[in-house]
């Protein structure tokens, strides 16, 4: 779905948007906790939008995510993630496969709500640990992803381009330039036979979708994470009331965006029906943009424009309303830029979830068979690293990787393991069916069904799901 927004609805889109973070590496973080320039950038802004809207503070309604936007909770989110990684482990991968991040759903110029450049977003990729960029831009006459999208390897990230399209994310082969599709499954035959992957995208709204071929579906989606926190938007939609927050997310930029974290369980639930029809790859959408923020720049006379994080022209403001801006004009001339902010930097957006495949190489071949075979799972890298998590159905001749397909037999038993000690939860066809804590998990396959295992961590005195793997589909004995 098309996503922009306008000049005149930034405003509205500034306080509706979840993405409301800052800082792109460790040592800027780390910085922004101390201190910094903390109080001086938010006492601008918040001194900007009174002055220009006239805003008072009232009292929100609290939401979950609201409860735990406070300074206490975050900071011992942050201490208990601290923790989490300290006590990781290490878990080398034998076999023909290494484990690779890849961040799927995300956006760049080329999109036209987007002024994001390939080199600063694979360097966001860099800070997060992530090997792969898989491009889903709106679609435009000037765009094609198999002639001009973001293609190969950029400092030892490997770059897919793709579509957001139609309700669906597209990674084609070949041109799309034709492909009209006068119904969604018609939209996904035409864009499969011509050898594009094809996930279901924000599911929140197309839940009755019945559409089959597909490759697989998102399994959490940020922005339709956020839209389920109607009260925290709500407060968000009052400038002071979003500002308040703003200390917050300059202190604890991750933390905080992790507090409007939930367990996905109407996509899952979708992604359980899916199963039950096809094997359906599940993957993350962190949906990054990089376009919420807001800059001051310098006119002539005694003013200056307020434009948003694309450039976008918000309003003309007479620099004598805003005496706090006064000092940082002098020796400024036009055109000059007074301060900027940025809310949604691409590392902490690709940070906070990712897919990561199962692959023998750092090629896109290798990725595209990953996605269609199902060697993957999701996980909140945010808490802590997940690479070395194992989900495998073994037997005396041999072990079988997420999205087998296999029958029962005698002496198959589910095994996993994860670098942190977990909370297990074995899931078979939408369904708890059992549970175990520690860092391995054992236990003998004995039903047919659609399995797959979803790890927890304790954080902060939260239960967090961390975890989630793609199925292994356990057919009876002797059925097709």
């Amino acid at each position: 779905m098309d996503r922009g927004f306008t000049a005149n609805e930034c405003g509205r889109f500034l306080a509706t948007r979840a993405e409301v973070f800052s800082g792109s590496s460790p040592a800027v973080l780390e910085e922004q906790r101390a201190g910094g320039a903390t109080f001086g950038r938010i006492g601008l802004l918040m001194a900007i939008w009174a002055a220009v809207l006239g805003a008072g503070l009232g009292n929100p309604a609290r939401a979950d995510a609201l409860k735990r936007l406070t300074e206490t909770n975050l900071k011992s989110v942050h201490e208990a993630v601290v923790a989490l990684r300290s006590e990781r482990q290490d878990i080398p991968r034998t076999g023909p496969y290494k484990d690779y991040r890849a961040a799927i759903h995300l956006h760049s110029a080329f999109s036209h709500d987007s002024r994001g450049t390939i080199d600063e977003i694979a360097a966001a990729a860099k800070v997060t640990g992530t090997e792969v960029l898989m491009f889903t831009e709106h679609p435009s006459d000037a765009y094609d992803p198999a002639v001009n999208g973001h293609h190969g390897m950029h400092d030892g990230v490997l770059l897919i381009p793709g579509l957001e399209a139609r309700g669906f994310l597209v990674f084609p082969t070949e041109s799309m330039k034709g492909v009209a599709g006068d119904s969604p499954q018609a939209y996904v035959d035409e864009s499969r036979a011509k050898g594009a992957l094809v996930f279901l995208s924000h599911l929140e709204e197309r839940m009755d979708w019945d559409v089959h071929g597909l490759t697989g579906t998102e399994i959490y989606n940020t922005h339709a994470d956020f839209l389920e926190e109607k009260r925290l938007i709500a407060t968000m939609k009052n400038p002071l009331g979003m500002f308040q927050m703003i200390d917050l997310f300059q202190k604890y930029p991750q933390e905080a965006f992790g507090a409007v974290q939930d367990y996905p369980a109407g996509y899952l639930k979708k992604w359980d029906e899916l199963c039950q029809k096809a094997p359906c790859t599940g993957i993350a959408a962190p949906d990054s943009h990089q376009n919420v923020g807001l800059r001051a720049r310098l006119l002539e006379g005694n003013s200056i424009c307020l434009e948003d994080a694309l450039g976008e022209k918000l309003l003309d403001v007479n620099l004598l309303l805003l005496p706090v801006l006064q000092p940082l004009a002098k020796g400024k001339k036009a055109g000059d830029v007074l301060f900027q902010f940025q809310m949604d930097p691409y590392a902490v957006s690709i940070g906070h979830v990712g897919t990561h495949l199962l692959m023998p190489e750092l090629t896109e071949k290798a990725t595209r068979e990953a996605l269609e075979a199902g060697r993957a799972y999701v996980s909140f890298d945010w808490i802590a690293d997940a690479k070395g998590f194992d989900f495998a159905a073994v037997s005396k001749s041999g072990r079988h990787e997420m999205g087998s397909q296999l029958e029962c037999a005698d002496g198959l038993k589910w095994h996993a393991e994860a670098p942190l000690p977990v909370e297990w939860r074995l899931v078979r066809d939408g369904k708890v069916v059992s549970k175990a804590s520690g860092r391995k998990f054992e236990l003998e396959a004995k039903a047919p069904g659609n399995y797959r295992i979803e790890a927890w961590l304790d954080v902060a005195g939260q239960e967090q799901i961390w975890i989630l793997s793609n199925p292994i589909y356990l057919r009876a004995t002797g059925s097709k």
